[in-house]
């Protein structure tokens, strides 16, 4: 189904030859009727069905935020930088080196024994462990860890530097000069789900008492002045510096694989891109003060670069945003899945894996059938969907991609 020619009420889409489906669309004209937005919601041409609100949208509200439309996964989003490296000098087999990574960086459930502490390895090192400690003294202070109650705040920081699961990757991909980028994806592991877990309770829990009438309870809100607006945010804002510096620990710890690998330092270029795609921020559009919540987006405004990643054997692509207003700023952030996880498991099997990976280092089991391209939107049709919300400036093809 074409969302382009629906034209309904306060939506204004990018999804121009782009499937659709129904329950999407249902979801998306919820999140329209809501008393709190401050405008329209735009949609992005990745959209898809999400938990309480569309993965894939730009929310607007007016003095308040929605915990359910941020999501469980808070400040998730993408990291990329350029090597010195190029494709003819990696080894035939890039085995090895996956596992190298694989033995740095956590993937899945795991997580370190302890705390990642990466000052040995010079000044960049020395930096991100005071990151860490100013990221842990602000941790000891988040007002939310009443609410939370029992926690193991051990594992917090031992899941910093881990990758996770699901649509979560580390990839070695060449751009089209050949040269050699590490990209990666990840957020902030279970604390972060935590967190969104407890605003979500807090929000539904002042929906019933005020008996507000929602379509969906997930669109319950916090609204700004409140103790548990202040409280979120707050959270918030630390939840997304965690899921920034679990990235910077993850792509420092690649880094030195590759150094184990090529026995010396590996240079890397001034153009390393960091930006969250599950988030909420207090900004400026059409002339008023607005919180935009960006739910599998990412901000695009003049001159900013991004990421779009495809799936683990199509392109990705570094961007430039073109600031469109109407989108407030943003551009999507990825290929967007085209079906759910169980049904890509009905629908292929290893031997469809193995297929649509071909030439790509990575695991080709059934623990990641769930993540195998088909199961993703056609990121060409998604990039020429969103031509007037940025532009290319690299294209990306993976050779090795780490999944949890």
């Amino acid at each position: 189904m074409s969302l382009e020619g629906l034209k309904i009420d306060r939506l204004k889409s990018w999804t121009s030859g782009v499937e659709v489906d129904p329950e999407t669309i249902k979801q998306l004209r919820n999140i329209a009727e809501l008393p709190i937005l401050a405008g329209h919601v735009a949609v992005m041409p990745d959209v898809h069905l999400g938990k309480g609100a569309t993965v894939g949208s730009v929310i607007p509200t007016k003095s308040a935020i929605i915990p359910a439309a941020v999501g469980v996964d808070i400040g998730c989003g993408m990291a990329a930088l350029r090597t010195e490296l190029t494709a003819d000098q990696l080894p035939d087999s890039l085995r090895r080196l996956r596992s190298r990574i694989e033995a740095r960086v956590p993937v899945g459930f795991s997580a370190h024994d302890r705390p990642l502490t990466p000052q040995h390895d010079g000044l960049r090192g020395m930096a991100l462990a005071n990151a860490g400690r100013k990221l842990a003294q602000r941790y000891e202070r988040l007002a939310i860890m009443d609410l939370i109650g029992k926690h193991d705040h051990k594992r917090t920081f031992k899941q910093l530097g881990t990758l996770g699961g699901g649509n979560h990757f580390i990839e070695l991909c060449l751009d089209e000069a050949n040269g050699v980028w590490v990209m990666l994806h990840s957020g902030s592991r279970n604390i972060g789900k935590t967190i969104g877990e407890t605003a979500i309770h807090m929000a539904r829990e002042i929906a019933e008492r005020e008996e507000r009438a929602l379509r969906d309870r997930d669109l319950a809100w916090l609204d700004e002045g409140s103790v548990q607006f202040e409280m979120y945010v707050e959270a918030l804002s630390w939840a997304q510096d965690y899921a920034a510096h679990n990235r910077a620990l993850m792509m420092h710890e690649v880094l030195g694989a590759l150094r184990e690998e090529f026995g010396r330092e590996i240079a890397t270029f001034d153009n390393a891109v960091q930006c969250h795609h599950n988030y909420a921020s207090l900004e400026e559009h059409f002339g008023q003060q607005v919180w935009v919540t960006r739910k599998g987006a990412v901000s695009a405004r003049r001159g900013e670069l991004g990421i779009i990643p495809g799936s683990m054997g199509a392109k990705s692509y570094i961007v430039r945003g073109k600031g469109n207003p109407d989108a407030y700023h943003s551009c999507s952030h990825g290929a967007g899945r085209r079906m759910s996880r169980a049904a890509a498991k009905r629908a292929y099997t290893i031997a469809d894996l193995k297929a649509q990976t071909a030439g790509v280092e990575c695991r080709k089991d059934a623990g990641v059938l769930d993540e195998i391209p088909g199961a993703y939107k056609d990121i060409d049709t998604v990039m020429a969907a969103q031509a007037d919300l940025v532009e290319v400036v690299h294209t990306l093809k993976q050779v090795m991609c780490i999944k949890g």
